[in-house]
């Protein structure tokens, strides 16, 4: 074990699920090798945390609506776990509800013990292998995680992915945030740099249609409080905003600030898209950090990753990893005061 690590707790294998503390540019995060998981995150002179999670392992295991995981192989929704890749037709997986493919399955990526390949005071590098056939994915991918705290107070996430047969991958950070420590984020106030969004069907996926934001409350594209969601006609989101039809070069995308903190979030990606999800079903029936009680909207996350469902869609950007090609997803999420 590294220097400053410990051990978080231990799954019923008897396998340890270790913690690594890294710090860099006023922030400090807590890392777990189970689920890739950010478990604590805090900014120096800001009491509360920023994210939310469990002070133990069992908690995680049993109520964790992927509390700062990295879900995975694929992450998000593919519509009845159906895809066709050269001809040849998968079936994956249905772990929501029977008829949805979600987040890599139930023991994908966000539940898998990952092992530690390099660290250091400030980063840490997570591997993990998914092995062909788990969950009805074709191929080996190999993956690897990494966090590291780069300065002003930035977290910077980077995901690399390689596999030996075409298969659909997307990986994301699935931190909930909250930027005052306050019951719920409905408080919080949002700008999102996306002109059109994705609807979807009574099981969350996609429809097909690739749908303006402008006249809807889609359109975040001026500071919005997320409150409106909760009045007459508002959205409970769990949608994916289309930011680019493919992956492009590092650019801001969202902005999210609490009034109450003066604290702000800024999220710039490589990624096509952001999934934003309010956290309307949170209510774990166990206590989060520091004994904090978390019910709907108690977080927020914006998930950057390729659209829900892409493999199924043709006019999505692309989600199928080849051997031969490496995905590479970086996100960085900078934490500012005032």
């Amino acid at each position: 074990m590294g220097a400053g690590n410990e051990i978080f707790g231990r799954l019923a294998s008897g396998e340890a699920v270790e913690r690594i503390t890294i710090t860099g540019g006023g922030l400090t995060a807590h890392v777990l090798t189970w689920g890739a998981v950010i478990q604590d995150l805090r900014l120096q002179g800001h009491d509360a945390p920023l994210v939310l999670g469990f002070e133990d392992l069992a908690s995680y295991l049993e109520h964790s609506p992927y509390f700062g995981a990295t879900p995975g192989r694929c992450a998000n929704r593919i519509g009845g776990g159906r895809f066709s890749i050269d001809g040849t037709d998968y079936q994956l997986e249905c772990n929501e509800g029977g008829v949805t493919h979600l987040h890599g399955g139930g023991d994908g990526t966000g539940r898998q013990n990952w092992r530690i390949a390099d660290q250091g005071s400030d980063f840490v590098a997570l591997a993990l292998t998914d092995p062909a056939g788990r969950a009805g994915y074709p191929g080996n991918c190999a993956i690897t995680c990494t966090y590291r705290l780069p300065g002003d107070g930035v977290l910077s996430v980077v995901y690399e992915a390689t596999a030996d047969a075409p298969t659909p991958a997307n990986l994301c950070q699935h931190s909930y945030f909250n930027l005052d420590g306050g019951a719920d984020a409905l408080g919080h106030e949002i700008r999102l740099e996306a002109e059109h969004y994705l609807p979807v069907d009574e099981n969350l996926i996609p429809t097909g249609e690739i749908r303006p934001v402008a006249g809807t409350p889609f359109d975040l594209r001026d500071w919005t409080p997320l409150r409106r969601q909760t009045q007459a006609g508002g959205v409970a989101f769990d949608h994916n905003f289309c930011l680019s039809p493919e992956r492009r070069a590092k650019r801001s995308v969202a902005e999210v600030r609490s009034p109450v903190s003066g604290l702000s979030l800024n999220v710039s990606t490589t990624e096509p898209g952001v999934q934003l999800y309010t956290g309307s079903k949170v209510h774990p029936p166990v206590a989060g950090l520091g004994g904090r009680s978390y019910g709907a909207f108690a977080g927020l996350c914006l998930e950057t990753q390729i659209w829900p469902d892409a493999v199924n869609h043709a006019g999505f950007p692309n989600a199928v990893l080849r051997p031969g090609e490496v995905l590479r997803q970086e996100t960085d999420y900078a934490f500012r005061r005032g």
